[in-house]
């Protein structure tokens, strides 16, 4: 470790070594002084943030070389062909993380991540990227690479929470693709602007809307909600008359699979627990390396990944086959 000497008779707190530990890039000196600390304590505090950004860039470096093979794996699995490929259903969210060693400016990584169900009843990553802030060009980059790709089938429909972009771009790429807005975020959206003591009541009101048996019972439950709201909580029924149509698509599908339309559980339960694990590892270091490992927990997690209901039917949706009220129409 670097070390530090006063010269001189000055003691430690005189002008004197104020100046020199100025000039030693410590904390400025009208703090030194207010505070009543030696100067030597901000050089010795300096030196130590050196030395960790040393250890941790070391640690950085370790991480790289040791899964080297890790991130060529996502780079080849990334670019792989999905010609033929057909999802049925497909969810997609933005994951925010944090990771060290990142550009001050942009300290957030945002990895936009779609899943999908196969017409053989298998759930799928389909792609994992870093996108910037969930924009519309960031979801249209990863929406039209998957075209590029071979996957020139759209999906039936798209589970995903209300972000403008991912929603602006899957229009433009896959025009008839069926949205169907995620419960558990406009639950959040809509209780969050209200008080804390109305909140679990508002909630159980939600609820009684999105596990109604039919669309008809839903919209009854949609309309107490607003009447009874409304007045007091203007900007909360607003948010969610908006989105009544694409909140209550799910009913146009089997009632077997509305478990699994009706939220993006599929990837949020997921990667709650990639979120724990990326915490506790010591240093994901660059962009590219976070992702990676993403990557890599993703795909481990993927092996306990819960079947779709009756997937039979997913057969019956790929032929274009009428639900209503998730009962199947002319059967016969």
């Amino acid at each position: 470790m670097r070390s530090f000497t006063v010269r001189g008779s000055e003691s430690p707190g005189s002008k004197a070594s104020v100046v020199r530990s100025s000039r030693e890039g410590a904390e400025p000196i009208d703090e030194i002084v207010e505070s009543g600390r030696s100067p030597l304590d901000s050089i010795v505090r300096d030196g130590a943030r050196r030395m960790l950004q040393a250890a941790l860039e070391s640690e950085v470096d370790a991480f790289l070389e040791e899964h080297a093979v890790l991130l060529a794996k996502y780079d080849e699995w990334s670019r792989r062909d999905i010609t033929g490929k057909q999802y049925v259903y497909v969810w997609a969210d933005g994951i925010h993380v944090r990771i060290r060693l990142e550009d001050p400016a942009n300290p957030r990584q945002c990895l936009l991540v779609v899943m999908g169900a196969t017409a053989d009843d298998q759930k799928e990553l389909i792609a994992v990227i870093d996108g910037v802030r969930e924009s519309k060009q960031s979801w249209l980059e990863l929406l039209l690479d998957l075209k590029n790709r071979g996957l020139t089938i759209p999906p039936t429909i798209a589970v995903a929470d209300g972000a403008l972009g991912f929603w602006a771009a899957l229009r433009e790429a896959y025009p008839t693709t069926r949205e169907q807005r995620c419960w558990v975020h406009k639950t959040a959206n809509v209780i969050n602007s209200m008080p804390t003591a109305i909140q679990p009541k508002a909630k159980f009101d939600l609820h009684q809307i999105w596990l109604a048996e039919t669309r008809e019972m839903a919209n009854k439950a949609f309309d107490h909600f607003l009447a009874k709201y409304g007045a007091k909580y203007e900007a909360s029924c607003a948010s969610l008359a908006k989105d009544r149509d694409v909140l209550l698509a799910f009913y146009d599908f089997p009632a077997e699979h509305w478990s699994h339309l009706r939220t993006t559980n599929p990837i949020e339960s997921t990667f709650a627990t990639i979120r724990l694990r990326h915490r506790r590892t010591k240093g994901s270091g660059s962009r590219k390396a976070s992702l990676a490992m993403m990557y890599k927990l993703a795909e481990s997690a993927a092996r306990r990944w819960r079947r779709l209901n009756a997937s039979h039917q997913l057969t019956l949706v790929i032929q274009g086959r009428i639900f209503t009220d998730g009962v199947l129409q002319n059967a016969a």
